[in-house]
């Protein structure tokens, strides 16, 4: 099936990607990969539980194995800003995150689990597709534009409920140090629903520099980009969760998606105070 003219595309390849930051041995990420392994096949067991709980025992048992499976891959966790991405519990919020890398749904799933829209190809992957399908995600085919009425509905539906849903709201990975244009389509949920917007930037650093080695992008194979994580020394993911985004502020989906994109470019270039908060810097625990 070709591509429809809409179809998100990013000039992010090959060449974006760093491949002289600090690295590990092997030893090192052959036993950061076993721990990985290890924390995903712990994940198995898991699935039963997902399915038959919910509430709160669900989100600390999802969140709980999130934040281990990033350690495992040798990754920490830095979350800037609140610590939840609903600031009303009960209340449904459309988490709007920049897309770089496949730690990207870990990593927000580690802070708070949510429903997150991801392209349908992740539901095959082994035992991590299973969890995150678990998690409630909602899969979105990217060729097949007559489907997306069907899907903003669905996501409506569930904001209405309560849920906390996330977007990549580019629509397809960047590297890093680059970000495409905010596609408005999704943000008519949102609308739809009447609940706010919380937008969130995702950060990948070593040596306190922006890091492109875990993106995810040209034509990269998950497995060429695990390689790269798990031989990242000090690698870093940021996460922060900027104010919410009130309903009413824009009134149409595109001004939504303006006015969301140009606040996480204001955070990007540090004119937003962010500081860290205390319960869930991993950083400073080493690891």
């Amino acid at each position: 099936m070709s591509a429809h003219p809409w179809m998100p595309t990013s000039p992010c390849g090959d060449g974006c990607v760093d491949h002289t930051t600090a690295t590990v041995g092997g030893v090192r990420a052959g036993l950061r990969a076993l721990a990985g392994v290890l924390v995903l096949l712990c994940g198995i067991p898991l699935l039963p539980v997902l399915l038959l709980t919910r509430g709160r025992v669900r989100r600390t048992v999802l969140r709980s194995w999130f934040r281990t499976l990033l350690r495992g891959f040798g990754v920490r966790l830095e979350v800037v800003g609140p610590a939840l991405f609903q600031a009303t519990p009960g209340r449904g919020v459309l988490v709007v995150a920049n897309h770089v890398s496949w730690l990207d749904e870990l990593a927000l799933d580690a802070v708070q689990p949510i429903r997150i829209v991801a392209k349908r190809d992740i539901r095959s992957w082994p035992v991590l597709g299973p969890l995150i399908t678990a998690c409630g995600t909602v899969y979105l085919d990217r060729e097949r534009l007559s489907l997306l009425p069907g899907t903003v509905a669905e996501l409506a539906a569930t904001l209405r409920d309560g849920a906390a849903v996330g977007i990549h709201a580019e629509g397809t990975t960047w590297c890093g140090h680059a970000s495409g244009r905010y596609r408005p389509a999704l943000f008519q949920s949102a609308l739809d629903a009447g609940v706010p917007v919380r937008p969130v930037v995702l950060r990948y650093r070593q040596d306190g520099a922006t890091s492109t080695r875990p993106a995810f992008i040209g034509s990269d194979t998950l497995v060429d980009s695990m390689r790269r994580v798990l031989r990242a020394r000090g690698l870093v993911v940021e996460v922060h969760v900027l104010d919410e985004i009130a309903p009413g502020r824009a009134a149409d989906r595109r001004g939504l998606a303006a006015l969301v994109q140009q606040e996480s470019e204001r955070a990007v270039a540090g004119v937003l105070p962010l500081p860290v908060h205390p319960r869930l810097d991993f950083e400073r625990t080493g690891g």
